[in-house]
């Protein structure tokens, strides 16, 4: 028998190292690229894709090898349609020496060129292409395999910021790319909105953009607040024509297309220096952005140096992405206790020793369901790991093993309700549980804090713990009950002195004359939030009307679609809710925007206005000003904003609009170009 050296066993493990690396990343490839689930983080996926890569060197890796492609294949339910030019993904690193390495290589590549960089914050979004014939927008695609990807046109269309045209003068054939993602805000309402349904929640801005995209219905997309940024191209043909990466981004924000808010360039005579500073801004300005931003991308800014430096199979080698750690900290998880929606889903939660992470206090997170508790294996008094998902929901993404006891307690979830103890349901293809009985306290509390938040009704001093005593005396069952109570009754609560009793019912006495939008939602109409609400209060003006309006007429207003008009006809054809209607109304309830202004002129006809900050009168006032000379309010700034009237503090929409270059008002310039008096 021939003995087999040790070379021959070595060879053998590398080999078989080499298949399960393949296999394992093709794995995570698809579930990130085609499924939007992924489960391991970026750094465990780069770890595994650099040890498949080391252990390639030297050899010829097949085609069909991870290193050698480039993402997922097309799913089979889009049309696929083919890329101009390759769609190459970046080569990235944690490491600040490898991006000197990287300048370093560069440089020694054109030893006798002054280089040029530019530096953008990463986007972690799904990379899209749009592709313009003559002008006109005639396709967006996905990146699929690099060559091949997803013509998901139709939902990229219900993007508000995609030009559907571009102006003169324009290339004969243009392909723009960039990156489709969630904002902070609309990931937050978007698994808010899927926990009340029951559903799986999204694990991040990045899986929620990718499973919107997705969708086949392109209503459903319109639903979820998709935005986009561009920073490149592919296949061009016809002038203009540019020198740098930054001359082309001057084309892109001039065409109207969204572009990255902060690019640094680095053109001196040692600019590893200035990127290096640059990477350490944009570090500390990140999480100040609306997208979820996971690193900085460095690129040769030169075209002409670009097209000399070129690309391997899988990527440019005049670029890198550098990725920053996650921010993350361990802490301990005290218990795990659930919690009861105002819809009845029923959700675990982690109670943590409290920990910073991402420049705030963190002491609770959101635990999702049953499954993802026994699929991390998280246990009570486990030491976890703590991030916030998007930068805004804190989540648990990794547990302490090593550091058990054996005291750790593996979790449960209740078979009753903890609040009313009656059996809890959980609905066919559905994870979550439910309590269905609609008289639940928690519920019933739930829907109370609702209807007095400050976004809905705005009834100031009945916040959480208010409402808990009302319940708790039996002073308050239900929304209505809020306008039946009495002075004396008040008084006989803990820590509630005259002046706060009567500071309390004047803000319920407010309560009854505010604006209708605030009121419908107030209701808790799944899937409204407050454009849906303003959208439908200033189309109807009445809460009969709306209540009265069929499914095909609501699908028919803009910013609706067939989900949210489904939601309303369903609420509404409760007989619940027509009683919660009456009696509103014979509390005194203005159920209808009975002092709307009459118009007075159509001076700002055809304009679209944005309030942001804090003005002198208030938002309603100055929003009735604009309403009565035919201007048109919306709650977000975009290519379409005519105006922004900020106030004291405006915040991001005031640089929105700096960056769509909208027209600023302040209140005195508002005011003189509506010849109001001060």
């Amino acid at each position: 028998m021939k003995k087999i050296s040790q070379q021959e066993y070595f060879d053998f493990d590398k080999k078989k190292r080499i298949a399960e690396l393949r296999h394992e990343i093709e794995r995570h490839n698809r579930l990130y690229y085609e499924e939007a689930t992924p489960k391991i983080s970026d750094r465990k996926y780069d770890a595994l894709y650099r040890e498949l890569e080391e252990l390639e060197t030297g050899t010829a890796p097949p085609p069909d090898s991870p290193t050698q492609k480039i993402g997922g294949r097309p799913l089979e339910e889009f049309h696929q349609v083919q890329h101009l030019e390759l769609m190459q993904s970046l080569a990235n690193t944690y490491s600040e020496k490898e991006v000197l390495e990287f300048i370093n290589r560069l440089q020694r590549l054109l030893p006798k060129e002054i280089l040029s960089f530019t530096l953008e914050p990463k986007v972690d979004g799904v990379a899209i292409a749009l592709l313009y014939r003559g002008g006109h927008l005639i396709r967006a695609a996905t990146r699929g395999d690099g060559m091949t990807g997803d013509d998901v046109t139709q939902n990229v269309l219900t993007i508000e910021h995609i030009p559907r045209r571009l102006k003169k003068p324009h290339p004969e054939i243009a392909e723009i790319r960039g990156e489709v993602f969630l904002s902070h805000a609309a990931f937050a309402l978007l698994n808010t909105k899927k926990e009340e349904k029951g559903e799986i929640l999204f694990a991040n801005p990045r899986n929620a953009a990718a499973g919107s995209l997705k969708q086949l219905d392109p209503q459903i997309v319109a639903t979820r607040g998709l935005d986009v940024i561009f920073y490149g191209c592919g296949a061009w043909v016809g002038k203009p024509q540019f020198r740098t990466h930054m001359e082309f981004l001057t084309f892109l924000e001039a065409a109207g297309f969204p572009t990255p808010p902060r690019v640094w360039v680095a053109e001196s005579a040692d600019p590893a220096k200035e990127i290096l500073a640059a990477i350490h801004e944009l570090g500390k300005l990140r999480h100040h952005f609306p997208f979820e931003t996971d690193g900085a991308v460095i690129k040769a800014n030169i075209l002409a140096q670009r097209q000399a430096l070129g690309s391997t199979a899988k990527a440019p080698r005049w670029a890198i992405a550098f990725k920053y750690e996650p921010e993350r900290a361990e802490t301990l998880l005290e218990k795990i206790t659930v919690q009861v929606g105002r819809t009845g889903v029923v959700t675990p939660v982690a109670e943590l020793q409290p920990v910073l992470v991402s420049g705030s206090t963190v002491s609770r997170a959101t635990l999702h369901n049953e499954e993802e508790i026994t699929r991390k294996d998280i246990r009570e008094g486990d030491r976890v790991l703590v991030e916030k998902a998007g930068e805004v929901i804190p989540a648990i993404v990794g547990v302490r093993k090593d550091l058990r006891t054996g005291k750790q307690k593996p979790f449960h979830m209740p078979e009753k309700c903890p609040s009313c103890h009656q059996k809890l349901h959980r609905s066919p293809g559905q994870v979550a549980l439910r309590c269905s009985n609609p008289q639940c306290p928690a519920q019933i509390q739930r829907r109370l804090e609702h209807f007095a938040s400050r976004g809905a009704m705005d009834i100031d001093g009945l916040g959480e713990a208010m409402i808990a005593q009302l319940l708790t005396s039996g002073l308050v069952k239900e929304i209505p009950d809020i306008y039946t109570l009495k002075k004396e009754n008040l008084l006989q609560l803990e820590r509630m002195g005259e002046k706060s009793a009567n500071n309390l019912l004047s803000a319920i006495d407010k309560s009854r004359k505010r604006p209708l939008w605030r009121l419908i939602f107030g209701l808790g109409i799944l899937n409204i939030g407050t454009t849906a609400a303003r959208v439908l209060a200033e189309k109807y003006g009445s809460l009969k009307a709306l209540a009265s309006a069929s499914t095909e007429e609501l699908q028919k207003i803009e910013d609706v679609g067939s989900i949210v008009a489904s939601s309303i006809r369903q609420f509404f054809s409760q007989a619940e809710s027509v009683r919660l209607m009456k009696a509103l109304e014979k509390h005194g309830v203005q159920l209808a925007d009975i002092g709307r202004p009459e118009k007075i002129d159509n001076s700002l006809a055809g304009t679209t206005w944005v309030l942001t900050g804090t003005l002198k009168v208030t938002r309603e006032e100055a929003a009735n000003w604009i309403r009565m000379r035919g201007g048109h309010i919306t709650g977000n700034v975009s290519k379409k904003t005519t105006y922004l009237l900020a106030g004291e503090e405006p915040g991001s929409k005031y640089e929105r609009a700096r960056h769509f270059k909208i027209k600023i008002l302040d209140e005195e310039e508002f005011r003189s170009m509506l010849n109001l008096s001060k």
